[in-house]
């Protein structure tokens, strides 16, 4: 009999375990399906859907057209699909979000309701969340002990290439259009290419010309220091598995802080993993008695990058610009809103989901918690990013500031990140600061002091 291979967060063909048991379960047809769900691709902000949407579409070239698209709720559409062709079985790559895991156990009672195997092999991760855990038997709270456990622990070896037969199916026209809409959208930024083949066309890029300087120029926003690979790890056009084999052997310090950042990856998802409410609610009650700010103007120009402050500007605009923002600045400018502004963590971090290609609720919303103090691992509360010293830091020329913000491209090095001390610095309209730093900081540590009374 046939086998059904539902592709959620596992969009490749190379190193995929479920796509491996499928093959092996079946009688030499698979059955390779997407499917639209309405619920989550509305709910989507129009980057998610083009960047996924893009990412469907270089999949279905990689599972020679093979690949089917359907629309619809997956309790509707799986167990409908599966029954149709006669499927002995289902296999996915287990899901580990809440929403996903909710979803998955709805969607496998409903097989099981029709005598249609359930199977699920393999995560998004190179050790699969809830694996790991402390001599007491309970999941980390904090990262460096889980980082230990995870590289004594090691990942496993990559699933190897399968040469199946797929089944071919028709796609459903309701699905196709949503695709097309979606990467034909008004207004998009400038994504990057989509797919496996790009995928590792960038990591071998990567680590062939950066690997080395990773631990200097990853924290550089004027430099293209980082892998850019988190919107690949996204939707799952590479695994964190395959990277790792790839780095076998590699003891620089530049491997062993990008393995460090991988980690980073899988502890946030494992943190999530044991406590779901974390990913809108704050996961420690330390700040319980906080009193924030609602959304209203300032937050408004903070998400146009019109704050008045060069560097948590520069960052929102390449948001809006590219779907993507580098990770220093992503600090820097949650602490603008969480600190200078007075504003609940959750409203930024649903911001910043509708619009990265690489939005994870595990890694944004606890990345967010950091900064917030509100997460495991946190940065103190009292830690508040200025967000000038910051820029001279990590942009000391000012380069990334003046590539997106053209109205201070007339002012020179690094006074970029302090136009009001430029005798011509807001002569093109960029705004003056929306607050005074020094007063919001005063006024977010006595929240602070007092939240804590």
């Amino acid at each position: 009999m046939p086998t059904l291979l539902w592709l959620r967060r596992d969009l490749r063909r190379r190193d995929l375990p479920a796509l491996l048991a499928a093959h092996e379960a079946s009688d030499g047809e698979v059955a390779v399906v997407f499917v639209v769900d309405p619920a989550l691709w509305e709910g989507a902000g129009p980057v998610r859907r083009a960047w996924l949407a893009r990412s469907v579409q270089a999949a279905r070239e990689a599972y020679d057209g093979r690949l089917t698209v359907l629309h619809g709720a997956p309790i509707e559409v799986i167990p409908r699909v599966a029954a149709a062709i006669g499927a002995s079985s289902v296999h996915v790559s287990r899901e580990t979000t809440p929403a996903g895991a909710r979803r998955d156990k709805r969607v496998a009672n409903a097989l099981q309701d029709n005598g249609i195997e359930w199977v699920e092999t393999g995560t998004p991760y190179a050790i699969g969340p809830g694996i790991l855990t402390t001599g007491a038997g309970t999941g980390y709270k904090v990262f460096t002990p889980f980082a230990r456990a995870w590289r004594e622990h090691g990942a496993p070896s990559p699933a190897p290439d399968v040469d199946a037969t797929w089944l071919e199916m028709d796609d459903d026209r309701h699905a196709m259009k949503a695709l097309e809409a979606a990467v034909a959208a008004d207004d998009l930024p400038q994504l990057p290419d989509a797919g496996e083949a790009a995928a590792w066309q960038r990591w071998t890029d990567f680590r062939d010309e950066a690997v080395e300087t990773y631990p200097t120029d990853r924290d550089r926003a004027d430099r293209a220091g980082t892998s850019g690979l988190s919107p690949y790890l996204k939707v799952g056009a590479i695994h964190p598995r395959s990277i790792l084999a790839d780095l076998a052997g590699e003891h620089g310090d530049g491997a062993e802080k990008f393995v460090t950042e991988l980690a980073w990856r899988e502890f946030y998802a494992d943190v999530l993993w044991r406590a779901p409410r974390s990913a809108w609610h704050d996961l420690t009650h330390s700040l319980d008695g906080m009193s924030y700010e609602q959304p209203g103007p300032l937050f408004e120009q903070w998400t146009q990058g019109r704050t008045g402050f060069p560097f948590v500007d520069a960052g929102m605009r390449q948001l809006l610009a590219t779907g993507w923002m580098h990770n220093r600045v992503r600090m820097v400018t949650a602490s603008f809103l969480t600190k200078d502004l007075h504003i609940w963590w959750p409203h930024g971090a649903r911001y910043f989901l509708d619009r990265l290609i690489d939005g994870d609720v595990a890694s944004n919303n606890h990345g967010w918690q950091w900064v917030a103090g509100t997460g495991t691992d946190a940065s103190p509360y009292f830690r508040v990013f200025n967000p000038i010293t910051q820029g001279r830091k990590f942009d000391p020329d000012g380069d990334y500031v003046r590539r997106w913000i053209p109205e201070l491209r007339h002012v020179p090095g690094a006074k970029v990140h302090e136009p009001w001390k430029h005798a011509d610095g807001y002569a093109h309209g960029y705004p003056e600061p929306i607050v005074d730093h020094a007063e919001e900081r005063r006024i977010a540590l006595d929240r602070y002091e007092a939240a804590r009374s």
